[in-house]
């Protein structure tokens, strides 16, 4: 059902959505063949999302990347239902960067949350214009006609198919869309339904386009000797040795670095620029490049662990203020302090990164793993001179991603080395560059202090957070969070008298981006750990005293107490805080679990819920821990509430990998740097989850709900971390504060023995 293509302009006709153009009539493509070439009929209307052809086939383009979400399934669900389309009769395409997308930035868990409605008028008024051609043809009143599974059929008993109306749709003007009537819920035919990816036999069977499959004629394969410091230069390089390896063809400076912001700037450093990938790793090898100082030479992990620390124990920035939270520690009748670490983490996405880039007539072509390729369109075009328009950014599919190919540096080089050699030229990242050279999620800090009253109830929280902010990507010498306080800090459910969230300030020395989920993940750590000790203090179950926290069923309107947050973007009328949507997973989670059911010796049982993206998620994990401290997951049971979902595989699987993606970073995941550099450098030493790390059971339960649609890619994931080490410490008494957790059981328990 797939196929992957360029997109080539037609002639439009312009219509309206709500107050922004859709434009309509733009068709789908041909690269290196022509669509006569391919023995394709000749489309008939169509717009920037769906074009209907006159053997009936029926083509949606996909404006957003995959990388294993199944967005292309997703947004062909949506278009195709209100279509009445048959599955299969629908092909799915990649769109180019395109500013008439609108928004193409895939993340922050955002494609269907925006683009539900958009899409449901799409298929809907392709379906009204093929009932008015019918109508027309007929000669009866629209009304009358029918759209019902790939055809139109009338009030005597008429039927015509799609490939019969699709010349005749010509002469139809698309309704307004505020005249386009949609489906009822209980009409949906393939929206909410579980189906499977339109990409999957093309991912099994190999024929599937990633970044590193595009082969054009003449190419130029080039890797990079990076600085391994950020803002360091080259001093010198072995240019001659790195020639004679054969196959080699050129070795060129890469531009500098262009101070601060770093922004999605390439990192400089040297080329080697081959005739095959393995030529150009070995010309590289031999260039023994020197390199220059720079500001970040002095920065050191565990360093910088302790300077948090400091920074922790000190008032900083308050972004929420609730009651007295310095008289409720004075009076409680007894407090708690903990202070939680998460250190740098890389995304190491199974397919590094990769573009290929040539030059064209009016400009430059690319082929990208893109997850923002309008960002790939800006960034070149600013490195090379050119306007955005004269950059054509073709999206591959992306073998994982994770927030790291939102950012184009990768495909700035390629278009760079292009236009320098006047040759095509593919870029190709190794698994060390990756690691090495990553927009790093960022390391974190967090102190906590709680107080309880005599009867064991939470009655005052202090949360102290101190990280490198992402802000300083995008202005220099930022040191002030921005939208992470919103990820976890300043939004914690709790129906308490005082509260107060705190930020601190410290420099960035990595570039520094977002990672799935972001800040939720330290956020969520260090508060459902905390709340899990505070429980234990308190001498209470910690379902009932995280829901005891929660307190009633409520709508939390932050801003009325004075609170910035911005709701991932949504108003609170849109998307409200619900602590009972809240509530009701967590006991969803922990009745599937069969919470305080009695366990082996060794086993414990842990929960976490977390509301990110506007997504309800718990989840409990249930963990065995032997008496060498060796660690197994019998199974892990999440409950989630995302609103409408369109494809209930698709959440089980984003829960069930997000559950994964948590689990690799809590147990083995660790970057860390020394003297400005990264220490690590491939999956021996970053390490991610083993087979044998994988819980044996990961079930998901999803919440039928037709509130607005929510995010998916990304809610699954913070959730496991603290709940994991809260079912360590009930299953051996060893709090794991600090990730990951590596050695740390069997070292404490071997400290314990002894």
């Amino acid at each position: 059902m797939n196929r992957y293509f360029d997109l080539e302009r037609r002639r439009f006709i312009a219509g309206s959505l709500g107050s922004a153009a859709l434009i309509l009539a733009t068709p789908l493509i041909s690269s290196a063949l022509t669509r006569a070439e391919e023995g394709l009929p000749k489309p008939s209307e169509m717009d920037l999302f769906l074009a209907l052809y006159t053997d009936g086939s029926v083509h949606i383009t996909c404006h957003r990347s995959e990388m294993g979400q199944q967005i292309r399934t997703a947004v062909a669900q949506i278009v195709a239902d209100e279509l009445e389309a048959d599955w299969q009769r629908v092909e799915v395409l990649q769109g180019l960067g395109d500013e008439r997308f609108g928004d193409q930035n895939t993340d922050g868990s955002r494609s269907i949350r925006k683009n539900l409605e958009r899409l449901r008028i799409v298929g809907a008024t392709m379906r009204h214009m093929l009932e008015a051609a019918a109508a027309e043809q007929w000669g009866v009143p629209v009304t009358q006609c029918n759209a019902v599974q790939h055809e139109v059929t009338g009030p005597g008993g008429q039927r015509a198919g799609y490939a019969e109306l699709a010349e005749s749709i010509r002469h139809v003007t698309p309704p307004p869309a505020n005249k386009v009537t949609l489906k009822a819920r209980d009409q949906w035919r393939y929206i909410g339904k579980a189906m499977a990816p339109v990409d999957n036999a093309q991912i099994v069977t190999g024929e599937a386009t990633y970044a590193a499959d595009i082969r054009l004629p003449d190419t130029l394969i080039a890797v990079i000797a990076r600085p391994p410091v950020v803002l360091s230069k080259p001093l010198s390089w072995d240019v001659e040795s790195a020639r004679a390896v054969a196959g080699v063809a050129d070795v060129i400076r890469m531009p500098d670095l262009k101070g601060n912001p770093v922004l999605f700037q390439p990192l400089g450093g040297i080329a080697v620029l081959a005739s095959n990938t393995w030529a150009a790793i070995r010309g590289r090898d031999q260039l023994n490049p020197t390199w220059s100082d720079a500001p970040n030479d002095h920065y050191n992990s565990a360093e910088f662990n302790e300077l948090m620390d400091k920074i922790n124990d000190q008032p900083g920035d308050v972004r929420r203020n609730v009651g007295d939270v310095d008289a409720g520690l004075l009076t409680a009748a007894k407090t708690l302090t903990a202070r939680y670490h998460m250190p740098l983490l890389a995304h190491a996405p199974m397919e590094p990164p990769a573009a290929t880039a040539r030059l064209v007539d009016d400009g430059v072509e690319v082929w990208s793993c893109s997850q923002n390729p309008q960002e790939d369109q800006n960034t070149i075009a600013n490195l090379l001179g050119l306007k955005r328009e004269q950059v054509k950014v073709h999206v591959t599919l992306l073998g994982g991603a994770f927030g790291r190919k939102s950012k184009p540096d990768f495909a700035a080089e390629a278009a760079w080395l292009a236009q320098k050699t006047g040759r095509t030229v593919r870029v190709q990242w190794t698994r060390e560059d990756d690691v090495r050279h990553d927009f790093y999620h960022t390391v974190s800090a967090q102190r906590l202090d709680g107080g309880l009253d005599p009867e064991g109830r939470l009655t005052t929280l202090r949360h102290r957070s101190t990280f490198p902010t992402i802000a300083s990507t995008f202005t220099a010498g930022a040191t002030v969070p921005q939208g992470e306080v919103s990820m976890g800090l300043v939004n914690e459910p709790l129906q308490i008298p005082n509260i107060r969230a705190e930020t601190g300030r410290v420099e960035s020395h990595v570039r520094t981006g977002w990672l799935r989920a972001v800040a939720n993940l330290y956020h969520c750590f260090a508060f459902q750990s905390f709340l899990a000790e505070l429980a234990e203090a308190a001498a209470t179950d910690q379902r009932e005293f995280v829901l005891q926290c929660i307190g009633e069923d409520r709508l939390i309107n932050f801003p009325s107490e004075g609170t910035r947050y911005d709701n991932h973007g949504e108003s609170l009328e849109a998307y409200p805080y619900d602590t009972g949507r809240l509530k009701y997973v967590l006991k969803l989670a922990t009745a599937n679990a069969r919470w305080g059911r009695k366990l082996p010796q060794g086993g414990g049982l842990g929960l976490a819920v977390h509301r990110s993206f506007l997504t309800y998620v718990a989840t409990v994990v249930e963990v065995h821990v032997d008496s060498a401290g060796a660690l197994t997951i019998p199974g892990v049971w999440m409950a989630v509430d995302a609103g409408t979902v369109i494809n209930t595989d698709t959440v089980i699987n984003q829960m069930q990998g997000g559950a994964i993606f948590g689990l690799s970073y809590a147990l083995r995941s660790n970057i860390t740097a020394a003297n400005g550099a990264i220490q690590q450098s491939n999956f021996h030493d970053y390490e991610v989850a083993r087979m044998a790390d994988i819980p044996r059971v990961i079930h998901v339960d999803i919440v039928d709900s037709e509130a607005r649609p929510a995010g998916i890619g990304e809610p699954g994931t913070p959730p496991l971390a603290p709940a994991l080490c809260n079912a360590i410490a009930n299953a051996c008494g060893v709090r794991i504060r600090t990730l990951p957790i590596a050695d740390q059981l069997r070292t404490t328990l071997a400290d314990n023995a002894v």
